[in-house]
């Protein structure tokens, strides 16, 4: 017994701090919230006299008082008229309500999902974020709405209970066994809904993620000829998910079904019960009829109590769920310093870093390189040496295991995140270009560009004259992955949006390698601009790319095994001058 107030003592605590921690999302949404209310309050008053009227006429029917029956039929008119535009301005501005505050909090669990460390993003499928902050929610959201409907109907048919209390106490004893009986049914059915709604939401995860993984990648699994196994695959998790779906829907269907069986036992014992007291004038007919109008009432007050309770442990799960992102540990967060620069100068520096994505298989083995602002530095090295991970650990995508960077003199760690992504623009192998425009591509990186910034961004990455050919120009739309442009368009539309960025430390990963020899050459000619202007990182395969850098680093096995200029490497290094030997007789 002491175990069971316990835990329910700790189920009303973590409740009462879910609703604390949704508030927040509801305070500016008072006038709503409050009309809301009101309206709500006035149709509980509707619903609580409405009966006793609706008995009153079948009275003065089976009485013949027909005179009396018109008046009685107007009032009910105007009574139902009257529940109708509540109901009206009810749903209005709970709709209103609703629909801010699952906003905000939409527009927060998102916030807080870019504050994730990759290395935890890299572990989940999409699908864990995308139900969480799409359905998740949407059922935090419409708690205040779903508690205020049910305590207002609650406290009106409590106040029906209260008059049938008045009316007959042996026909009060009743209702009040109907409901215990009742309600233990209900919360049996709830506990196992609830134990369901988990292991279904657990698998929509898996299911949302596998879909999203589909349309994203959908060229990609049909050059693969994948389409079979990857149905296969979706096939195995959806219809895991409609297993799962199913199990939810036979435990209502069969508390449905006992629950209405019950329930039609009840009401024969009532009629049984109501004949044996009118019988022996315990009970007046007319009053019977009243309290047989309440019946549905009165058991509206067991299934409001479930539904409250159904409603709650719902709640809770999503909360559970959503403020995992939001404000527990679950999911680590970046963390970044104090210390604002508002423009960097471009010096930095790698000091005995050690790097792992996975425990004891290190990427990066005590690496350390400085480099100075204006500098054009490039990074040669086999795939998988580590080159890639010195630029993701340079914008602090991840942390180093051991080991310091510093960015002009400042340990990363000192300095927030504007000083290190806004002074840092990086183009990869495989940009990600936004399902926009052209133009809004652009502007979703640096929100005040002008129209003349853009094109000059184009011109330099050799992208405006395709760009003018197009019949939207500036204004077409690119698709999710901006799957309507080539590999090449891709790449060249990445490189402009870094140059328009205008950062001090600019970073090419391989952004070359999808790009024919001429477009090659005229970004190698742009970036040959940029000398002495920016701080350059290029990472690349063709030495032709990286020759004219003012430093070459040569990376293998997350060590700097050799730094020079190009001719410096040439004469110097054996293995470097292979792979330039190499690639001069592939030309």
């Amino acid at each position: 017994m002491t175990k069971y107030y316990s835990n329910n003592k700790e189920k009303r605590h973590k409740t009462w701090d879910n609703l604390k921690k949704t508030y927040k999302y509801a305070k500016k949404q008072n006038k709503e919230f409050i009309l809301y209310f009101i309206f709500n309050i006035l149709l509980a008053v509707i619903g609580a006299i409405a009966p006793m009227f609706s008995a009153k006429q079948l009275l003065k029917l089976t009485d013949g008082l027909l005179n009396e029956l018109f008046l009685f039929t107007i009032v009910i008119l105007v009574i139902e008229l009257s529940r109708n535009l509540c109901h009206f301005l009810a749903r209005k501005y709970s709709q209103i309500f609703a629909a801010e505050v699952l906003k905000k909090i939409q527009i927060d669990v998102a916030r807080e999902v870019l504050k994730i460390e990759t290395s935890d993003l890299d572990k989940k499928s999409s699908g864990v974020f995308i139900d969480r902050l799409i359905k998740d929610t949407g059922r935090i959201a419409d708690i205040f709405l779903d508690l205020n409907m049910s305590i207002t109907d609650f406290i009106t048919n409590l106040g029906i209970l209260f008059a049938v209390f008045m009316i007959s106490k042996l026909l009060f004893l009743f209702y009040i066994i109907s409901i215990v009986i009742i309600f233990v049914l209900e919360k049996i059915r709830i506990s196992e809904y609830i134990k369901a709604d988990k292991k279904y939401r657990k698998h929509a995860e898996v299911a949302t993620g596998l879909i999203s993984e589909l349309v994203r990648g959908v060229r990609d699994v049909k050059v693969l000829n994948a389409e079979e196994p990857f149905m296969e695959k979706i096939s195995k998790d959806v219809s895991n998910l409609n297993d799962e779906r199913y199990n939810m829907g036979k435990i209502r269907r069969t508390y449905s079904l006992l629950n209405g069986s019950v329930r039609d036992i009840l009401d024969f014992v009532l009629i049984v019960l109501a004949i044996v007291l009118i019988t022996n004038n315990y009970l007046t007919i007319s009053n019977f009829v009243i309290v047989y109008m309440y019946r549905g009432k009165i058991f509206n007050l067991l299934t409001l109590t479930s539904q409250l309770l159904e409603w709650i442990k719902d709640f809770n799960l999503s909360a559970e769920r959503v403020f995992e992102i939001i404000d527990s540990d679950v999911f680590k967060k970046e963390k970044f310093g104090t210390k604002h620069i508002d423009q960097i100068k471009g010096d930095f520096e790698f000091k005995n870093v050690h790097f792992s994505y996975k425990d004891n298989q290190e990427v990066l083995k005590g690496i350390s390189f400085k480099i100075k602002h204006n500098q054009t530095v490039s990074f040669v090295g086999k795939s998988g040496a580590g080159k890639s991970t010195i630029f993701s650990l340079l914008a602090k995508l991840y942390v180093p295991d051991k080991g310091n960077i510093f960015i002009d003199g400042i340990n990363i760690n000192e300095l927030d995140c504007e000083s290190i992504r806004g002074n840092i623009s990086i183009i990869t192998q495989n940009p990600y270009i936004f399902n926009l425009t052209i133009r809004d591509n652009f502007k979703i990186v640096k929100k005040d560009i002008t129209d003349e910034e853009i094109i000059d961004a184009c011109k330099s990455a050799k992208l405006h004259d395709f760009i003018m050919s197009l019949p939207d120009g500036y204004d077409t739309l690119v698709g999710e992955g901006g799957l309507t442009l080539s590999g090449g368009q891709r790449q060249r539309l990445s490189i402009a949006r870094a140059l328009a960025q205008k950062t001090e430390i600019i970073l090419f990963d391989e952004a070359t390698s999808a790009l024919d020899n001429e477009t090659q050459q005229g970004i190698q000619d742009a970036i040959n601009e940029m000398k002495n202007e920016y701080t350059i990182l290029i990472i690349a395969h063709r030495l032709s790319t990286v020759i004219n850098s003012d430093l070459i680093m040569m990376v293998d096995d997350g060590k700097i095994v050799a730094t020079g200029t190009h001719e410096e490497l040439l004469e110097n290094n054996k293995d470097y001058k292979k792979i330039y030997n190499m690639e001069l007789r592939k030309r």
